[in-house]
């Protein structure tokens, strides 16, 4: 939502004020302009991009339609899902979670938690260091490296698409001046004609100039930033899944362990210590 109303303000801003200075908005259709410089974006993006990650950009650029965070709702289901697996292994054993994490989606376990079951990253994540758990005897802090690694290399994915997005928006500017060349080009073609033609010759060169620096500064960089966010918003989600494991793992108790993973939630997302509690009691 607050995407669209930022582009809206953008735009709004932008043309507003022109329209005040007395500007006319034909002057700013010059569609050669646009071929030039997104064209030539779009190229350098692909020329820049390997092939897988042409289409996660396509793909995560429209997620900033969506909210783009975890809500409190969503992680009050995360922990609450945490302390069933840590109570039932605690009770029971880990082999008692074998057939759970086998197969999550068909498992009364997992199939509470509807959130969460729905994001299969985190779910791949829970279920393969539990996986770990059954296997190995892994002392706490080498479990603690095992994820940060696993951590690392989601998170090394989920930043691609900002990556790919913020060098296209470092070579809008020079783009622009391209254009604005070109169009000067053009115009020194016209120098014999009346000052009124060069004038709207040097104006529709300067278009290009315009529209490579509102692009990079109004549009393209700001959808990085907030797939750069977005990413980051991911990671925590991880970290919460992480902390509480390694302290069940060290050897805190279901509930204790679920607390700690509560603390490694920032912002207002973060539910409070009554809120989790009234949760798990359900």
């Amino acid at each position: 939502m607050f995407a669209g109303i930022g582009i809206a303000v953008v735009l709004a801003a932008v043309i507003g004020g022109f329209l005040m200075e007395g500007g006319n908005l034909h002057v700013m259709w010059q569609p050669a302009e646009y071929v030039i410089i997104f064209g030539a974006a779009l190229g350098a993006f692909f020329l820049s991009s390997p092939g897988d990650i042409v289409p996660l950009v396509f793909k995560n650029a429209a997620a900033i339609f969506g909210s783009g965070s975890v809500s409190k709702a969503q992680y009050i289901e995360l922990l609450s899902l945490m302390n069933t697996i840590f109570s039932k292994i605690r009770k029971d054993g880990l082999i008692s979670i074998e057939a759970d994490i086998e197969n999550p989606k068909k498992s009364p376990l997992f199939s509470k938690y509807k959130s969460v079951l729905s994001n299969h990253h985190a779910i791949d994540f829970i279920c393969d260091n539990l996986k770990v758990m059954i296997t190995t005897n892994m002392p706490p802090h080498e479990l603690e490296s095992l994820m940060d690694v696993d951590i690392g290399a989601h998170h090394h994915v989920e930043m691609q698409p900002s990556e790919s997005i913020t060098k296209v928006a470092d070579a809008l500017p020079g783009l622009g001046i391209v254009a604005a060349v070109l169009g000067v080009v053009l115009t020194m073609g016209k120098i014999d004609q009346p000052p009124s033609v060069l004038g709207h010759s040097i104006g529709a060169a300067l278009v290009g100039t315009f529209l490579g620096v509102l692009a990079c500064y109004g549009f393209v960089g700001p959808i990085a930033t907030n797939l750069e966010n977005q990413a980051k918003t991911k990671g925590i989600y991880f970290e919460v899944i992480k902390v509480a494991m390694v302290a069940f793992v060290g050897g805190a108790a279901p509930q204790m362990a679920v607390e700690l993973g509560r603390r490694a939630i920032s912002g207002g997302a973060r539910p409070s210590f009554a809120e989790l509690e009234k949760s798990l009691r359900k």
